[in-house]
């Protein structure tokens, strides 16, 4: 990839920080009580609110947050997709400015799975009378059935996405010689500017 040599920059706002760390851990509590967690599922129910929460927040900071933390500085278009895909498996750091288009497409898809796990959520009826979602009664027995088998599919589909993650992590670390996770702690990352 073209660009003079790498330098250290702040790219990761504080707030950005803070809200990928606290994410991380509700998304894995929250995975965990549902799987393993008591028959009473308040807990999850208020982690599921603060996951809400957390999502509105990523949503209006991807449009009025810093310059790496918007949409549209991050999100490319098929052919740079590509361009960074054939890049990505050579064996040296990229020094990415912020996300790359391949991370871009990954954030996306955990974005739009948990809209989609907490949306399921809130109208999901295990027909238990006790962990039932606080808007099932505005929707159909069978809407609110489908709700929680969507629900239930969401988990999984949102630990492939985590395993995924770790994954590149990983490999980016070994094969790249590029830390991921050291500029999500600290904000600070060497970059080259394209």
């Amino acid at each position: 990839m073209a660009g003079g040599p790498a330098q250290r920059e702040r790219i990761w706002d504080p707030a950005l920080r803070a809200f990928h760390w606290t994410l991380a851990t509700l998304v894995v509590a929250n995975w965990t009580l549902g799987k393993i967690g008591p028959s009473d599922m308040s807990l999850h129910f208020w982690l599921g609110y603060a996951v809400i929460a957390l999502l509105l927040f990523r949503l209006a900071w991807g449009f009025a947050g810093p310059a790496t933390a918007r949409f549209a500085r991050f999100v490319r278009g098929p052919r740079a997709v590509l361009a960074y895909a054939r890049e990505m498996v050579r064996p040296h750091p990229t020094y990415w400015p912020g996300h790359s288009p391949v991370g871009a497409l990954a954030v996306l898809a955990m974005l739009a799975v948990l809209i989609l796990q907490v949306t399921t959520g809130l109208f999901a009826d295990p027909e238990d009378y006790v962990n039932v979602g606080p808007l099932a009664s505005t929707v159909s027995s069978a809407t609110a059935r489908a709700a929680l088998r969507w629900h239930h599919r969401g988990a999984d589909l949102i630990l492939i996405l985590v395993l995924l993650h770790w994954a590149v992590i990983l490999f980016y670390r070994l094969w790249k010689r590029e830390d991921l996770v050291r500029p999500m702690i600290d904000g600070w990352k060497w970059v080259r500017r394209r």
